[in-house]
């Protein structure tokens, strides 16, 4: 096998670097942390790229998967570094790229109720090495419920409201040799404090209306859902920089709302 030819590591001529090659749509089971330190398996869509000099034909594609194999799967923000290092080291490569893109299930018991049952997020790890520094991102969607303070008041009785979703995107702080942890439920906690109530997936009918009557007590705008969740994150000192992108799916008009925020910590 050692005399079979190696077409990847042959010349190329033509002098032009790849910025990225790679796989992607690679469905693998992954274990991420939960709250309590523990385990939580899924399975994650995920794309590895890495750079490649204009003096190389190609790379080497099964190696890609090797390395996601060595780590069994473990894909935190303690590990990332770690797989982008060793994508660089096993490809002779210079800069690494790595998307991990999967559900994340939360088990939230009813207000009221207590009834539990779980609600998914969506959730991605982002990470890229080059030779000089790491670079991890967290991104993590969270269906909320909101209620438009503007039909509220205007309205004698009642006022509409619309599920919504607040992405937020978190850079974080460097600490030592790796970051700050952040944990998905950290993010979450934050996006449904930003709302105007959680959402749930199972309800009663004491939960229903417990939910109802918490959404109209607390109505916001979607510019209120960014700048709550803007204000929170501002105030982690374990953040460095993020992205709040909140939408309403309105349930009065034929179109969305939306609102993006973008800030870094204060040095």
């Amino acid at each position: 096998m050692s005399t079979l030819p190696d077409i990847q590591a042959t010349p190329d001529t033509r002098g032009i670097a790849i910025d990225q090659v790679g796989v992607s749509d690679l469905r693998y089971p992954i274990q991420v942390t939960d709250h309590e330190g523990n385990p939580f398996p899924t399975v994650a869509t995920i794309s590895m790229s890495v750079h490649l000099p204009h003096q190389f034909k190609g790379t080497h594609m099964s190696r890609f998967l090797e390395v996601l194999s060595k780590h069994e799967g473990e894909v935190t923000s303690r590990t990332l570094p770690n797989i982008l290092h060793d994508l660089k080291q096993q490809l002779h490569a210079e800069e690494a790229h790595i998307e991990v893109a999967f559900t994340y299930f939360v088990t939230k018991k009813a207000p009221v109720s207590g009834a539990p049952a779980k609600v998914g997020c969506d959730c991605v790890f982002m990470g890229t090495s080059n030779g000089t520094e790491d670079d991890l991102i967290l991104r993590v969607t969270v269906p909320v419920t909101t209620l438009c303070p503007c039909s509220k008041e205007i309205s004698e009785y009642g006022a509409h409201n619309q599920r919504g979703h607040v992405t937020l995107e978190v850079r974080p702080k460097k600490k030592g040799n790796g970051c700050e942890l952040i944990l998905i439920e950290d993010l979450i906690e934050v996006a449904e404090k930003s709302g105007s109530a959680p959402v749930y997936a199972l309800l009663k009918r004491t939960d229903e209306r417990h939910v109802t009557m918490q959404a109209y007590d607390n109505p916001v705008f979607v510019e209120d859902v960014v700048r709550n969740a803007a204000a929170l994150l501002l105030a982690d000192k374990r953040v460095a920089s993020f992205t709040v992108k909140a939408v309403n799916q309105e349930s009065i008009h034929d179109h969305n709302a939306f609102a993006v925020i973008s800030g870094k910590a204060v040095e």
